[in-house]
Parts: C-alpha cells; structure tokens; sequence
C-alpha cells in the first residue's frame, strides 16, 4: 500500500508542473480571450465597456473578415492538398526507386524546413520583386519587361504567391516523415502483389496509402491546424496584408484590428472564431479521415 502511494505521488510530482504551466499559459489565457470578446476597448487604457455580442455582430457583418475568412480557406485547402501530394509521390519515390544521391535529396528538400520564416519569406520576395526578381526576369525572356507582373503587388494574384512559398517551405519536413513510415513497410508484401501481377500504382494504392494511413490522418490535422498560424507569418512578413488587404488571412486581420487599429476587443472576437473554426476543422478531419486501422 505504501508502495502504492509512494508511486503515485511520484507521478503527481512529474506531472504537476506541466499541469500547471499549462494552465497558466493556455487555459488562463484562452478564457481571458473568450471575456475580452466581449468588451469595447483600445487594449492601451484601463477603460474597458461590456458591449456584450456585439464585437461578433461587427465580425458578422465584416467584408474585411469574409475576405481574411476566404483566404484563410482557400489557403488550408490548396496548401494541404499540393504539399500532402507532393510529399508522398516524392516520399514513395526515393523509398521504392533506387536512385543515385537519395540522401542528397533528402538533405536537399529538408533545408526549406529548417529555415525561418522571416528567411523564406525574403527568398522569395527577392524571387517576386518585380524589377529585378528572377522570375520575372525569366518570364521577361518571353513576354517582354514593359509590363511587370507584381506577384505580391496584385490582387488577384497574391495569395497564389504566398501559397507557392508555404508549399515550398512544408514538403520537406512532411517527405521525410511518410519516408519513415514507408521504410517500415515490409518487402514481401511488394514482392507478393508483383508475382499476382500488381504494378506500382497499384501496389502504391493498395499497400503503400493503407499502410501509412495512421499517419498521414495525424500529420494532416496537425499541418492543416499549423497552416493558419504558418499563414500569418508568411503574410506579415511578405505582404502585411496588402494590397488593400487582399493576402490578410484570420490572424494577420486579428492583429492589425487589436494591435493596429486599437480595437483589441473586437481582435478578441476574431481570436474567438480562430479558436472555434480551428476545433470544428480538427473534428472533421478527424471523422473524415477515420478508416480501419490496418497492421502487418
């Protein structure tokens, strides 16, 4: 009995100061978020006014925060299915084929992931600039320099710039983890579906995707959940919103309304929405993605 105890006071101990710094600077803070939502005031003065709902009835009622909300998506979607996409094909690629300089490549995609944020988002501003960048210069071999393309500088195009960036910085990291989980995959199972006559897309569909479903179904809640944080970065540091707050995503409208325009309960609100559309997306994914888990 007294060993017993002894045990479960040591495991109270352990656990204890994690508990509680959880607490402290995500529980405490996130409900702090949900009451402010709830009040008028400029987040530099001690007036605060309870205005009750009506920071979500101006949210509601907000072309600005539809246009940061359709960004928001269309980023989570085009993001999620080109990088997901491209992770696996080169991830099944340099696991199945025997190529020459696999560690290279390796080495080669993973450098996006280790970079900063701020350091990707300079690369590729320098690629976009539209006067000396390098994809305008290459273009101008074909089309001309009269008339620039302003990747960062267009509405109607700069969100695709900004995705091509998150893109590039993800598929690395993710490439390396579905490399891991393909290597575990035992051969006999590959040299089985090729004697009943199974190619490599089939053997890709059939045992490959089942295989590594578990983690992929992880990985893809995790990354969906991170691109709306990843996307804030990427805007504040690339565009800060503009043009006309064109690239603004839910984060980046959050900060410039708390932070710039002094409206922080209403920022709040924003956070608020941030916070429920993050935990409604991560309980579809989750149900969407549910499949039997397969062992071997």
């Amino acid at each position: 009995m007294t060993k017993k105890k002894g045990r479960s006071r040591f495991i109270f101990c352990c656990l204890a100061p994690a508990v509680i710094l959880f607490i402290i600077f995500m529980i405490i803070p996130t409900i702090d978020v949900f009451r402010m939502s709830l009040y008028k005031w400029g987040g530099y003065t001690a007036e605060k006014t309870f205005v009750g709902l009506d920071n979500f009835k101006t949210l509601l009622q907000s072309d600005k925060f539809y246009q940061a909300f359709q960004n928001t998506i269309l980023l989570i979607v085009i993001v999620t299915i080109v990088t997901f996409s491209l992770a696996i094909i080169f991830a099944a690629i340099l696991t199945r084929e025997n190529l020459k300089g696999q560690t290279f490549f390796r080495v080669v995609f993973y450098i996006p992931n280790i970079l900063s944020v701020v350091v990707i988002s300079a690369i590729f501003s320098a690629i976009y600039d539209p006067n000396q960048g390098l994809l305008n210069s290459f273009l101008n071999l074909f089309r001309g320099a009269d008339d620039p393309i302003l990747w960062l500088g267009s509405q109607k195009i700069v969100i695709y710039s900004i995705i091509i960036a998150m893109v590039w910085q993800a598929i690395g990291y993710y490439m390396v983890m579905y490399m891991a989980s393909m290597a575990n995959i035992p051969e006999s199972l590959y040299e089985s579906a090729s004697l009943e006559g199974a190619g490599r897309l089939k053997q890709f569909f059939s045992i490959t995707l089942p295989l590594i479903w578990t983690n992929i179904r992880t990985t893809l809640t995790f990354f969906v959940i991170s691109t709306i944080n990843m996307s804030f970065l990427m805007v504040k540091a690339m565009t800060n919103g503009g043009p006309d707050g064109a690239s603004n995503v839910f984060l980046s409208y959050m900060y410039q309304e708390a932070y710039t325009n002094s409206s922080y309960g209403y920022g709040m609100a924003i956070g608020v929405a941030v916070f429920l559309f993050s935990f409604a997306l991560a309980a579809v994914l989750n149900a969407v993605t549910k499949r039997e888990e397969i062992e071997f």
